[in-house]
């Protein structure tokens, strides 16, 4: 009876990473990840829509289970950040898990802003687990006339 095995590129390439990052001592001694990893990645990242009128840019992120205090929105130097974590709950062990296919741990999600977007007018809505943040088209710069004095 031969036995099949299921191959996961991207758990090879995950592997691959962590070698690398042992290699350049990147990662503890244990093999426990750490913030100075040179590829380092969220535990997952929501689903994001990013929608456009000719008034604003409207970004819905799908954030299942969690509420707004989980999730931090932030604007610097053009870049759109959206961070949180989603937290498993406690274990008890007078439950029995046969099957756990949802994602929990921290996720950050970064986007740069287009140049019209005006970001001090962004505003934010949370509900039914989707945050939606709009961000309002500022109007174009005009170029200016410098006219030159010719002596």
């Amino acid at each position: 009876m031969s036995n099949l095995t299921r191959w996961n590129p991207v758990s090879e390439f995950d592997d691959l990473m962590n070698r690398y990052n042992r290699l350049f001592g990147l990662t503890r001694s244990n093999g426990e990840r750490e913030g100075k990893d040179l590829f380092s990645r969220s535990d997952w990242a929501p689903a994001v829509d990013i929608k456009e009128t000719p008034e604003a840019f409207t970004i819905e992120a799908e954030l299942p289970g969690m509420s707004k205090e989980d999730v931090k929105v932030t604007v610097h130097d053009g870049v759109l950040s959206i961070q949180g974590e989603r937290k498993h709950e406690e274990e008890t062990n007078d439950k029995k898990h046969h099957r756990i296919e949802r994602v929990y741990g921290s996720f950050l999600r970064r986007f740069t802003l287009p140049e019209n977007v005006d970001d001090s007018s962004i505003k934010a809505n949370f509900k039914d687990g989707v945050l939606s943040l709009t961000l309002q088209k500022s109007e174009p710069a005009e170029p200016k006339a410098i006219e030159v004095d010719v002596q």
